[in-house]
């Protein structure tokens, strides 16, 4: 059953809309995650449902109940919102703003109770901040700053928790700390995550539902299983030169232009750092014999126009080698990753003998290549 819901939203500025026709409907304990370029609309859409900007148009319902109903004090213990608006408490510790996450349930003198300032506690502790209590929060470097953002969410112990870009700053190992406390306050503890994160590779592993922003509306909405294929990160970040890799995660530069210089004998994962090599050299080069569920063959595909590869599980037919031979003799050197050669690639201890028949230089180490 959905819980968080949105219908035909339409969010902007000034009464211009930017985005519309936003429908969006996931369960309680899931995490949505907004991706899409800059300047897309992703913190504007992320505003629009924690009521900091009004909505144009549409409906925005969590728990069957219209957001925008709520009365600030109930939608403060609904909905816990850190967004990337740098905020700047004057003579506060860190303490006493992660404690204003509490105020939604204090009285009218706004008085916590031991078990306020226990959750308080709690909080720092969770987000591994606690040494961090009586510093001035002024003092904080923006990682720090974030962390204890977070801790004041947690504090309102909400149903829902939206945050904008939460990763930023951060660095890798508070990155996966902090997706670590997501991911266990959404499956554990049943609170909703929606969020927007650039790196895309997190919002892959995290994420039960991605929510793509472009243009004037919503580019796709689905599991992560559904939105990415081949080349979806290309067409929604419109990537012209290099290419996203979804398999590894990864970020691949533009590939070397021209007629390969170097044929590459690898597989098995050998090959991966002789390209990287390559490619930053803007040596153009070909690759193979490399079976299709090779590691060394996802990479290849995005660095090089000339792979050369073969069906995994099966020794390697003898038209590849035709084609590999062909490729390689065009090529003024061979750069031997150091495979180990058996059975079923066996036909790429022929290329290298080949090479050495025909006089082409083999080498052993990329940084040897000129």
């Amino acid at each position: 059953m959905a819980y968080f819901t949105t219908k035909d939203l339409a969010v902007g500025y000034n009464g211009n809309v930017l985005i519309h026709d936003i429908c969006v409907s996931i369960e309680k304990g899931k995490i949505l995650t907004l991706i899409g370029p800059n300047g897309a609309g992703k913190s504007t859409i992320l505003k629009s449902i924690t009521r900091h900007l009004a909505k144009i148009g549409g409906e925005v319902y969590m728990d069957g109940h219209d957001v925008y109903a709520w009365a600030p004090k109930e939608m403060a213990k609904q909905v816990a919102v850190v967004l990337t608006d740098r905020i700047q408490p004057e003579l506060m510790t860190c303490e006493e703003v992660v404690a204003m996450g509490r105020y939604p349930y204090t009285n009218a003198m706004g008085k916590l109770t031991p078990k306020d300032k226990e959750i308080v506690r709690e909080a720092l502790e969770r987000v591994h901040a606690f040494d961090l209590a009586e510093r001035d929060f002024t003092t904080l470097s923006d990682g720090q700053r974030q962390r204890i953002m977070l801790a004041r969410a947690i504090c309102q112990q909400p149903q829902v928790i939206v945050l904008d870009e939460p990763t930023a700053y951060l660095d890798i190992r508070h990155k996966i700390e902090l997706l670590d406390i997501l991911r266990e306050m959404a499956h554990e503890r049943g609170i909703t995550v929606i969020m927007s994160l650039h790196e895309i590779d997190l919002a892959t592993k995290i994420s039960d539902y991605i929510l793509c922003v472009k243009g004037d509306t919503i580019a796709a909405f689905g599991s992560p299983d559904e939105i990415f294929d081949g080349d979806a990160i290309d067409r929604l970040y419109d990537i012209h030169h290099g290419s996203y890799n979804l398999l590894f995660g990864s970020v691949e530069l533009t590939k070397p232009a021209g007629m390969p210089k170097v044929f590459v004998v690898a597989g098995g994962g050998k090959g991966i750092p002789c390209y990287r090599v390559l490619q930053k050299r803007q040596i153009p080069f070909a690759t193979g014999v490399l079976f299709e569920n090779d590691v060394d063959c996802q990479v290849a595909m995005t660095l090089s126009d000339h792979v050369i590869a073969a069906p995994a599980f099966e020794p390697m037919p003898e038209k590849a080698f035709d084609r590999a031979a062909q490729c390689m003799l065009s090529c003024g050197c061979v750069l031997d990753a150091g495979t180990p050669v058996g059975s079923l690639n066996g036909i790429n201890g022929r290329l290298l003998d080949l090479a050495r028949e025909k006089g082409i230089p083999v080498v052993t180490d990329p940084k040897e290549i000129r």
